[in-house]
């Protein structure tokens, strides 16, 4: 039992960290799909998070749970029964940060639990939804210092690229 918990929480931590740092922050320098899909202000987000049959959706949200899924590739061989509960937990998550569109409001205790376990509310995701420079961590809310500080420096690299082109050109 306490096994496949840690399994689980293990596939949840390093595939939030590995899809924030190696997917999501950099898809907010140098992509566009993200953006377009997840963060435009014409989107009914019950319709993008839950609904939604389009192509560019879908490929965001496989690139985005791609790490998660290589975790459960790396952990299934220590508890097939913690990556299930891992996944489904990660599933169910996304679903829930996704409710503030509904007029969710996170009940004070269930935010303080959240705030305990670092873990990501649908006000905070709802906030990184209108402020995309803020609210990183699809789960947990302690990458967010760390990505901002991935954010900046992946500007400036894309600054440098962009002036080195420049200059060579």
């Amino acid at each position: 039992m306490l096994e496949a918990i840690a399994v689980a929480w293990l596939l949840l931590f390093f595939g939030d960290l590995l899809s924030t740092f190696c997917y999501h922050v950099p898809e907010h320098v140098f992509g566009s799909l993200h953006l377009k899909t997840h963060h435009s202000w014409k989107k009914d987000f019950r319709h993008y998070a839950i609904l939604t049959f389009n192509p560019q959706v879908l490929l965001d949200g496989i690139l985005g749970a791609l790490p998660y899924l290589l975790m459960a590739v790396v952990l299934w061989s220590f508890s097939p029964i913690g990556v299930i509960s891992g996944l489904l937990l990660g599933q169910f998550h996304v679903w829930w940060r996704h409710i503030s569109v509904l007029g969710w409001q996170t009940p004070k205790l269930v935010n303080v639990l959240c705030q305990v376990l670092f873990i990501t509310t649908p006000e905070r995701h709802w906030l990184h939804h209108h402020k995309t420079n803020l609210g990183f961590g699809d789960i947990f809310t302690f990458f967010e210092q760390p990505a901002q500080i991935w954010l900046r420096w992946l500007r400036l690299l894309r600054l440098h690229l962009r002036y080195s082109r420049i200059s060579l050109g």
